[in-house]
Formats: C-alpha cells, sequence, structure tokens
C-alpha cells in the first residue's frame, strides 16, 4: 500500500517546532492541531492542501522566531501519534 495520498485528500503532516506555544496560537495555524510534546516542543499536526501550503505554513513558523526540528510526512494511520511514538 502505497502512503501517497489520494490527489483529492491534502496530505497530513507534522512539524516540530522547539519551544511551547500557547494554545492562542491556534488560530493562526487554521486546521492545525497543537499538541505540547514532553520535551518542551510543540506538534503540529494536520491536513495540507498543497505543497504552497506548506510552505505558508513554514513561513509562519519561521516568522515566530522558534526553532524548526523536523517536518514529517504522515500516513493515514499515523496521523494521531505523536513523532515520538511512531
Amino acid at each position: 500500500m502505497s502512503n501517497k495520498p489520494k490527489s483529492n485528500e491534502p496530505t497530513i503532516y507534522q512539524i516540530r517546532i522547539g519551544g511551547r506555544l500557547g494554545k492562542q496560537w491556534a488560530a493562526w495555524f487554521e486546521h492545525m492541531t497543537l499538541t505540547l510534546a514532553d520535551n518542551g516542543d510543540t506538534l503540529l499536526t494536520g491536513p495540507v492542501v498543497d505543497q504552497a501550503a506548506l510552505h505558508g505554513l513554514l513561513r509562519k513558523v519561521r516568522d515566530l522566531g522558534l526553532p524548526l526540528i523536523s517536518v514529517t510526512r504522515l500516513g493515514p494511520d499515523q496521523a494521531d501519534a505523536p513523532a515520538d511514538e511512531q
């Protein structure tokens, strides 16, 4: 089975940011779920419709001035699990 999404389905990404973002940032990151990791990082997880939208999210992370740790494309069965558990 391929990890590649069907053409009409958004891809699920998990973006790891060094530092804690409060829940008030959820609206700025729209359809992403913010999760605080045990090590102090913040995980942004959610659907991204295309590469332009992914680059827009990465620009927002850059504008925060926090370090970008990783960007991971998740498979359909991984969307609910933090990267530490995958």
